[in-house]
């Protein structure tokens, strides 16, 4: 099972702060899961619709969407930060 952590309006279209994912051998990096996850549902499909913009952090240390997830207890998911 692997964490997923939703921040920001990422976690407003989902619904929901966070749940716990068996995730199949055929997601191997962030990118597959972006994908698999917009798969999941409308409320997915609204969240990811344009996966390029999503930040990403597994166990706390950010990463590019081509990262292997293998292993992973906790990964993030959230939008761009803005300054201000």
């Amino acid at each position: 099972m692997t964490k997923l952590v939703y921040f920001a309006w990422v976690r407003e279209r989902i619904g929901k702060g966070e749940e716990d994912l068996e995730l199949a051998p055929s997601i191997v990096t962030v990118g597959d899961l972006l994908a698999h996850l917009k798969q999941r549902g409308d409320e997915y499909e609204a969240a990811f619709e344009y996966p390029e913009v999503i930040r990403v952090a597994i166990d706390q240390e950010h990463v590019e969407h081509d990262a292997p997830i293998q292993g992973a207890r906790e990964i993030a998911l959230f939008p761009p930060m803005t300054g201000g």
